[in-house]
């Protein structure tokens, strides 16, 4: 390609609202442009490298035994009604209708449409196991879009699902498509930390998370600074403390506490610390109450709650419902004297804390000096806080876990049946008996791939692409395009190395070296090679590359070596 003939919008500064690397230099690029809030153009560079992400997930996909559909955007109200999914999903789908008033909504993922499409022709467990995938637009109303890529409101998906007869089966393709992910991020240059993940709203376990560490990142992961343990933050696990002995007898004390409802309010009335304060946190669970007990300096752990309850259903209990049962209003409820049919859980913490305040079930009252086993007792204890950096790790002796910020690229989990028999995909065994298939899920964000490698793969001046991913691998710049000496020089070399396959801009504009040097650095052209006052003096033409600066002198007929030499370092 001849820059002069190349869209390439380069901008001199990044926009204000650009506050993360991948945004500022994709915008800067030409890579991208937004259209609204969360909602992205790829220019032609962009795609060049969405393409390339695309084609390296592809590969990896087909390698291992995956076969490529694709799937309609619109997805019909009765497969999700029938999933159970049509008012739960968050964030709530984009919906529409048609002239005849179906109702549909924009994909925001496909366990639905992909079971229904299986569904429809899987007739003898002679067909299974199989792996269909597809590359597809994806739509989630995302409150607050940010961070360009990373968090947008439609993308690029990569989302595969398994069908198998058996766990053997499961396990087998669950393996297979998490060896692929580890390919995948191997050749993006991607340093992915695996950790433990919870599947949300999709269902499933033996969730694993692919994380790519980054201050920018909008995810937390803790990792032990001992062992290997790693797990996203909805789920990390805490070694439990320590329980204290009971006490001896009864030392609770009714204080007036008017209008002090939070944790700050209540500490500051009593001149306590938050550490000292166990907040009685009221859901409904299935039918029933809990109240679920952690330290005030604590957040409850909602998924950790909803998995210890096995709860299908899990939400705060309404204020009313909390004023029923405690008979006092929301910010004063408390474990003392509420309802048998009131299930308690407690965190381990809660146990190892001794006279400390709860609300007292009357409005503006607490109890100071209530202790577990002397005042209430409770139903259970478990890990239900949220982890904290530091805290120590429940995986081995001695290890203390460490937050880190980080982006998501990638998710396995095994879905089990949930979709398959609720959307009666099932097959005939060997005796003839129907049963129903096992699933698993794999999804990989790929345009989302395309901000991290923007965010691990730059510096000051730009962006610095891999090979793989670059949009193209090499630019001649030519610095004095009316010296038809210099200008037949780069136009040989040009022309040498797209005979040799490599992927090659021609910059033969009218525009100053130091801004041919400059859109060179930003744009992260692996290779460039400089044709100008070198060759004047010398003969020579400058190689350089792009990732760590190092610079060779060529002749014209050395360059297309140099090039590949150079591209071959892995540059």
């Amino acid at each position: 390609m001849r820059a002069s003939k190349m869209h390439m919008p380069t901008l001199r500064d990044a926009p204000a609202d650009a506050e993360i690397v991948s945004h500022q230099l994709l915008m800067r690029g030409g890579f991208i442009r937004p259209v609204v809030a969360g909602v992205f153009d790829f220019l032609p560079m962009g795609l060049r490298v969405l393409r390339k992400v695309e084609q390296i997930v592809r590969e990896e996909m087909n390698r291992a035994g995956a076969e490529e559909v694709l799937l309609p955007v619109l997805s019909p109200r009765q497969l999700w009604e029938a999933s159970g999914r049509w008012d739960t999903f968050e964030p709530t789908p984009l919906r529409t209708q048609d002239r005849a008033e179906r109702e549909f909504c924009l994909g925001p993922t496909h366990e639905e449409v992909m079971t229904h499409l299986v569904a429809t022709d899987l007739g003898s467990y002679r067909e299974l196991p199989i792996t269909l995938y597809q590359i597809q637009v994806k739509f989630r109303d995302e409150i607050r879009p940010r961070g360009g890529l990373i968090r947008v409101k439609e993308f690029i998906m990569k989302d595969a699902y398994s069908f198998g007869r058996d766990d053997d089966d499961l396990d087998a393709s669950y393996d297979a498509m998490y060896d692929a992910y580890v390919r995948i991020f191997q050749r993006l240059d991607l340093p992915v930390v695996i950790v433990e993940a919870d599947a949300g709203s999709m269902g499933g376990h033996d969730t694993r998370e692919f994380m790519l560490l980054a201050d920018a990142g909008e995810d937390t992961i803790y990792l032990c600074d001992s062992c290997d343990y790693g797990s996203n933050s909805e789920c990390a696990k805490v070694r439990p403390a320590e329980p204290i002995e009971a006490a001896g007898e009864s030392t609770r004390e009714l204080v007036d506490t008017p209008g002090a409802k939070t944790v700050d309010e209540v500490t500051a009335l009593l001149g306590v610390g938050a550490d000292r304060l166990v907040k009685t946190l009221v859901y409904h669970a299935d039918g029933q109450f809990v109240a679920a007990l952690v330290r005030g300096d604590r957040d409850l752990n909602e998924m950790k709650l909803g998995s210890l309850l096995g709860a299908a259903e899990l939400r705060m209990a309404k204020d009313d419902e909390v004023e029923k049962l405690t008979g006092a209003a929301v910010g004063f409820a408390g474990p003392v004297g509420l309802p048998d049919t009131v299930r308690i859980i407690a965190d381990h913490e809660v146990l190892a804390t001794r006279d400390f305040v709860v609300g007292a079930n009357q409005d503006d009252a607490h109890f100071t000096g209530v202790n577990v086993a002397v005042d209430f007792a409770v139903s259970e204890v478990s890990d239900i806080r949220e982890a904290c950096d530091g805290d120590a790790c429940a995986a081995c002796e001695g290890g203390t876990l460490v937050a880190r910020r980080c982006v998501e690229l990638g998710h396995v989990f095994k879905l089990g049946t949930k979709y398959s028999e609720a959307l009666g995909c099932t097959f005939k065994d060997a005796d003839g008996k129907e049963r129903v298939s096992i699933m698993g899920c794999y999804g990989i964000g790929v345009s989302r791939i395309v901000a991290a490698l923007a965010e691990q793969h730059s510096d000051e001046g730009g962006l610095i692409w891999p090979r793989e991913v670059a949009p193209f691998e090499a630019i001649v710049l030519l610095l004095s395009p009316d010296d038809e000496e210099l200008a037949e020089v780069a136009e040989g070399i040009y022309a040498g190395l797209q005979e040799a396959g490599i992927e090659t801009v021609l910059d033969e504009r009218d525009d100053s070296p130091g801004s041919k040097f400059a859109e060179a650095d930003l744009l992260g052209y692996p290779v460039r090679v400089v044709v100008g006052r070198r060759f004047k003096k010398g003969g020579e033409v400058e190689v350089r590359t792009r990732r760590d600066g190092t610079e060779t002198a060529a002749t014209p007929e050395e360059a297309v070596s140099a090039v590949l030499e150079a591209l071959g370092d892995g540059a």
